[in-house]
């Protein structure tokens, strides 16, 4: 091929932007294009992760290392399935990789979830998070609330409920968080866990957190604290279950003082039946659960009421159906074979590829997509050679084609001015940074002209 092979990536966060690194470290000249519906890059990273996880976001720093180099162009505020279609990137690249990620909750399917003040993990991520598309109001008019699940997200959800809104001042919690944040009126949040302590998907380093806030008290409930042969043997093949048992076990054989404003109770082996209430939230209904031996659970058939008026379901994400691609609805993910997309047949779309959540599910740390996007750039790679060749190559006729449809597309100097921007606000503050929220701002400020 005489010039750079040219591939379009649908999604500006870690997997595509790992996946573009991957290309440009392989052996073929590349020209990639990485787009992403949001006016900024960096996807989980800048929405969906705590703000006051700092080492977490720290990844940005490599991730912006990618992101500069010269194959790589940024166009973000284009939504695909709107503003492009499958058949317009067709026209200009030679092929296409999907990263669109997981960027809704998974059902929970009991009586009452629906209820008012019953919400998905998501949508409280993405208003703490400061998402464009999610709502500038929370009300947190619940003293007592409660959080369902067992992992990293189920923290972050329990910990920012729990947190007093001055500890986040140093970070870039947006202004109207703060605000909906210093008015809550929470003294309790409630972690169940439907399975054991040795089964939780924690952290060590998240969970260790949940132990460092001021007026927060963390009290791990003995009911339910209960480990059998299976957790036994998982402690002893993984030092991160070790560590995450060994420090459940430390606060549970605290005796609680109740002497801090708010409380952060953690429950094992409680799964959730019914959300109680009429119009909105009153309480929660839980099943008490027995480990089975195997490191499964079976219920008891014993049930109890906890009285809380919000419920936030943290049971996993999900990724949403991509325009012009088959989607297992079941699964939330592309069908694809090694990253391949396939069509209806089964036989894989030419030139079309997946990578990250949206391609193996929303498992694994931000981390394992570095796999994924080995992968999935292999067989691209492996197919370049009978890749059709698209009828628009240069590298300007996709901005053309952009501008003709009046597509307000952002750049990677955009980025810049608007991370300036940021900076410049939480300077003003002695703060790191204060992030913008209203899209239409991002825009504005981001195409500036210098």
């Amino acid at each position: 091929m005489s010039r750079p092979l040219r591939v379009a990536i649908i999604g500006a966060g870690p997997a595509g932007i790992y996946a573009a690194d991957s290309l440009i470290k392989s052996e073929t000249p590349v020209d990639i294009d990485l787009f992403d519906r949001m006016p900024a890059p960096y996807g989980l990273i800048r929405y969906g992760v705590a703000p006051d996880h700092p080492r977490i976001k720290g990844i940005v720093s490599a991730l912006q290392r990618i992101m500069e180099k010269p194959q790589l162009r940024f166009l973000g505020n284009v939504d695909y399935g709107v503003d492009l279609k499958l058949a317009d990137l067709r026209q200009h690249y030679d092929a296409v990789i999907f990263a669109t990620g997981a960027d809704g909750d998974r059902p929970l399917d009991i009586p009452g979830i629906d209820l008012p003040h019953s919400y998905g993990a998501a949508e409280f991520v993405y208003w703490y998070d400061g998402y464009p598309e999610a709502p500038r109001e929370w009300t947190l008019d619940a003293e007592q609330v409660a959080v369902i699940g067992a992992g990293n997200v189920a923290l972050d959800v329990a910990r920012v409920l729990a947190k007093q809104a001055d500890d986040l001042l140093s970070t870039e919690i947006p202004d109207n968080v703060y605000r909906g944040l210093k008015q809550s009126r929470i003294t309790d949040v409630h972690l169940f866990a439907r399975r054991g302590p040795a089964q939780a998907k924690f952290t060590p380093l998240e969970l260790r957190e949940l132990d460092h806030q001021d007026g927060v008290e963390v009290i791990v409930h003995p009911e339910g604290f209960e480990l059998d042969d299976a957790s036994q043997e998982a402690i002893r093949s993984s030092n991160q279950v070790k560590t995450v048992v060994k420090t459940l076990q430390d606060w549970a054989l605290r005796e609680p003082k109740y002497d801090t404003p708010r409380r952060l109770h953690v429950h094992f082996l409680r799964a959730p039946a019914e959300v109680l209430g009429t119009d909105r939230v009153a309480g929660l209904k839980t099943q008490v659960m027995e480990l089975t031996g195997d490191g499964n659970v079976r219920g008891t058939g014993e049930f109890e009421t906890w009285e809380v008026q919000q419920v936030y379901r943290a049971v996993g994400y999900l990724s949403s159906p991509v325009a012009d691609l088959p989607f297992d609805s079941e699964k939330g993910t592309i069908p694809n074979e090694g990253g391949r997309v396939l069509g209806l047949d089964g036989t894989p779309l030419e030139g079309v590829y997946t990578t990250g959540w949206v391609k193996r599910g929303p498992v694994g740390l931000i981390g394992h997509t570095k796999g994924d996007a080995l992968e999935t750039i292999g067989n691209l790679l492996a197919d370049a050679a009978q890749l059709p060749a698209p009828e628009f190559p240069e590298r300007e006729a996709v901005l053309q084609l952009l501008e003709d449809r009046q597509v307000e597309y952002t750049t990677w100097e955009g980025w810049q001015r608007l991370d300036a921007h940021e900076k410049a606000l939480g300077e003003a503050q002695g703060r790191e940074r204060i992030k913008v929220v209203p899209r239409e701002e991002m825009v504005r400020i981001s195409r500036e002209s210098d």
